[in-house]
């Protein structure tokens, strides 16, 4: 399961490899080994297209609905509570990233494996993923509780401090990262092309994603700042 993860943290550490992908020098990679990739990938199977269509549109969802509930309280008027609309708003959002789970599992089984990743190496490198992927995701969630991890902040449920241990140690957005790697591990555990092509677009949708909540969400807690200072 991959759920959002928003928390104001404005002293938070993140651990940086190398400078980032700043210092990555884009010339000099091999595309031979994407085309590669692509060649075993089927782009008009309508499975692979339901499967990007999940993908791209669950972050999108969640992020337009919790900016709307913010700016109107919509969901808090209908349910008549704010914890209870924010726990209906992320049922749905399970809901929504099982079946992206499941429609991305249906077309990497039923497309094509590469020779190249068909290797008791990269099996155990996708079962490691797929290990440490879920300890970032089920500790993100204990470490943040229900409202936490789904976008409680737009609903005025907000935490008194922001979550700096394990694994908000490790990284700033476990619950994401922790989610592409559970991807990833699924790709390489079946040796699939496409599961790999499938995990770049969870990357990308999630650093989209991150992009528009993280200052929105810091948005909100200086906001509550502000209005504490002037009570």
């Amino acid at each position: 399961m991959s759920a959002p993860y928003t928390l104001a943290n404005n002293n938070h550490v993140v651990l940086d490899c190398c400078g980032g992908l700043s210092n990555v020098d884009y010339s000099k990679v091999d595309m031979s080994l994407l085309g590669e990739v692509l060649r075993h990938v089927d782009v008009y199977d309508p499975r692979f297209c339901v499967a990007v269509l999940a993908v791209l549109f669950n972050p999108f969802f969640w992020n337009v609905v919790a900016r709307w509930e913010h700016r109107t309280r919509g969901l808090s008027r209908l349910f008549r509570s704010p914890p209870l609309a924010c726990y209906c708003l992320g049922f749905l959002i399970i809901l929504l990233n099982v079946y992206r789970s499941h429609s991305m599992a249906v077309v990497m089984k039923a497309q094509a494996r590469w020779e190249m990743l068909d290797r008791v190496e990269v099996f155990y490198a996708g079962v490691v993923l797929l290990v440490g992927g879920s300890l970032l995701v089920v500790t993100s969630f204990l470490s943040l509780g229900f409202t936490g991890t789904f976008l409680g902040d737009y609903f005025g449920i907000l935490m008194d401090e922001p979550v700096r241990g394990f694994p908000f140690s490790l990284t700033e957005n476990p619950m994401y990262w922790g989610s592409t790697a559970n991807y990833l591990g699924l790709a390489l555990i079946g040796a699939s092309p496409v599961g790999l092509v499938l995990t770049v677009l969870v990357f990308i949708s999630y650093t989209v994603a991150i992009a528009f909540e993280g200052p929105f969400t810091q948005q909100i807690y200086r906001e509550r700042s502000q209005r504490c200072k002037h009570k």
